[in-house]
């Protein structure tokens, strides 16, 4: 691309992501002329790695479902989470915005959800909780149906997430899979899923059937390239261009082609995914990492705050007033014998029964059942200020026969492997397991025995683990014991994985009004500059009240913002 060619459109989306794939579609759909550069080779940054859920309440299949809830409950939900936190202006339109989101994109795009119906909210005993309903998924696609050109631009599924790379849907899907040698039916869809995952690397080279994050930027990626949507890959925003009054116009690019420059009539749209892998800014924010180093994220490599920066040049600040900067999740790091690592995220296994998590000192430290920003958090608030922030979920035999212990499937996978790479821990007895993990091995006793007593009753004295329904959610119904979330840890030999912080991204990111511009530090807008996704601070004010919170909100600001740069507030669902 010649540095002097003139290229002028009326959107420039900096990021592939949710949020920037949102914008460029709603603009789009609008009439407006977009282009969206990603700096990867691939499209979908770690919204592709993700699970893909959206938290969406008052959405039209709670409707259809017959839950017509009033924006009240689930406002007060989020009032009652997140305490001072809490952004009226900012809450009240993804309230109002994500069932217009939800709406606009399964009518008139080729993006198809399905409902999260048995979804609840977190934090259950909290007024205004959900129990289901609030959130949508992307619905299952065919790579194969999506084209060659989709396929030519999408991120691949996270391997350390997949089955020999294939993805599992949370839902029936997962159900089938974990219950694979205890259920005909299951172990029949699950021979199916494997058949044919086998069938595609044969023919095709890559698995063809998306689910999750990939199903999501697939079906978006589509839907924007109908559209006509310009898509540039390997290509770096470098700088924005201001007039005499400061407003955004244009940004500078460096792609395979050189370096040059675009022209935005109506705006720049920042989505680059934060800051997650940005070592400095993760020295200087995280809480408990001195380095930078103690801390392991899921997101793509690619996600070093460009976006802040960029907004950061031309006036505007990060939030530094929220409740986290980061959005925990607690991993484990996997060890491949090319001398490669892995980043594993905990997030079905912790609330299964017959596991526990335990610190160094041999004690539990929170209810596992919760949400993974809950568990590290907990982690990194109790883990004395000398030892290295980490915890170990402990299980016994019974439990890994029949359910995943992070990496490591069940039966009739082999655990041998993760034995001898390390990456689990085995023990003849529960003081055997602590002397090799250097957990303390009187407490660790002393701790089953308790937990088992509770366990076999259905309770949990100390956490009350498995009283709500997330907790329950995230059990087995397969469980003989009272409580689907809670089983004793009785039958040897037992096993351990180290846990340590991750994060699916981060909270702290530009500070912006309820229409997604960027302010200054008199909180004036700078004309001409947005931000979605995470480049935009957290409207959950770096809180995690339920799953999906990071993407429902990157769809419905990013449908938000290309709805209004092009000019069309009638572009959603009444078109």
């Amino acid at each position: 691309m010649s540095s002097s060619t003139p290229l002028t459109y009326d959107v420039v989306v900096v990021g592939s992501g949710a949020g920037g794939l949102s914008t460029a579609i709603a603009a789009a759909h609008g009439g407006a002329s977009v282009l969206v550069v990603e700096k990867a080779d691939t499209c979908g940054g770690a919204t592709a790695w993700s699970g893909g859920w959206m938290w969406t309440p008052r959405n039209m299949f709670a409707i259809a479902d017959g839950v017509v809830e009033d924006r009240s409950a689930p406002r007060a939900y989020l009032e009652n989470r997140l305490g001072d936190n809490f952004d009226a202006a900012k809450v009240d339109a993804l309230l109002d915005g994500a069932p217009e989101m939800v709406e606009f994109f399964e009518r008139k795009t080729a993006l198809k959800f399905v409902p999260g119906a048995k979804i609840a909210d977190i934090h259950g005993d909290t007024p205004g909780a959900g129990t289901g309903h609030r959130s949508v998924g992307p619905k299952p696609v065919s790579l194969r149906k999506l084209g060659p050109d989709v396929a030519a631009l999408l991120r691949r599924q996270l391997y350390e997430t997949s089955f020999l790379g294939m993805g599992i849907m949370a839902g029936p899907d997962l159900q089938a899979f974990l219950h694979s040698t205890r259920s005909p039916k299951a172990f029949v869809h699950c021979g199916v899923r494997v058949t044919k995952h086998m069938f595609d690397l044969a023919t095709k080279r890559r698995g063809q059937q998306l689910v999750n994050g990939t199903a999501l930027v697939g079906m978006m990626l589509r839907s924007a390239l109908d559209l006509g949507v310009e898509i540039r890959v390997k290509t770096s925003a470098t700088s924005l261009q201001t007039d005499d009054d400061g407003r955004v116009v244009g940004v500078r690019l460096e792609g395979p082609d050189g370096a040059y420059s675009v022209t935005a009539t109506r705006g720049v749209v920042l989505a680059t995914g934060g800051f997650a892998q940005d070592i400095d800014r993760r020295r200087e924010l995280f809480p408990r990492t001195p380095t930078g180093n103690e801390h392991w994220s899921l997101t793509p490599k690619t996600t070093t705050g460009d976006g802040i920066a960029l907004g950061e040049s031309v006036g505007g600040r990060l939030d530094r007033t929220l409740a986290s900067p980061v959005a925990y999740c607690p991993v484990s790091i996997v060890r491949y014998r090319n001398g490669k690592e892995g980043v594993f995220p905990h997030i079905l296994d912790r609330g299964k029964p017959g596991v526990i998590g335990v610190l160094a000192n041999g004690k539990r430290f929170v209810n596992e059942a919760l949400g993974y920003h809950d568990y590290t958090l907990a982690m990194v608030e109790q883990v004395p200020e000398s030892e290295e922030v980490c915890s170990w979920l402990i299980a016994d035999q019974q439990y890994v026969r029949y359910l995943p212990l992070g990496m490591a499937k069940p039966l009739p996978i082999p655990i041998q492997p993760y034995l001898r790479s390390g990456y689990l821990t085995r023990g003849r007895t529960l003081r055997d397991l602590a002397e090799k993990i250097g957990v303390d091995p009187v407490q660790l006793e002393k701790t089953v025995a308790a937990f088992n007593i509770g366990a076999v009753a259905g309770e949990d004295p100390d956490f009350g683990r498995g009283t709500t329904p997330f907790n329950r959610g995230s059990g087995d119904t397969a469980n003989p014991w009272p409580n689907p979330s809670l089983a004793p840890l009785q039958k040897g030999p037992y096993y351990a994985v180290k846990v340590v912080p991750g994060s699916f991204g981060t909270f702290a990111g530009l500070v912006t009004d309820s229409s997604s511009q960027v302010l200054d530090d008199n909180d004036r807008p700078i004309e001409g500059l947005l931000a979605v996704g995470v480049d935009q601070a957290s409207v959950m004010g770096g809180h995690y009240p339920s799953g999906g919170i990071n993407l429902g909100p990157a769809m419905t600001f990013g449908y938000l913002a290309g709805r209004e740069l092009a000019g069309a507030k009638t572009v959603g669902a009444h078109a």
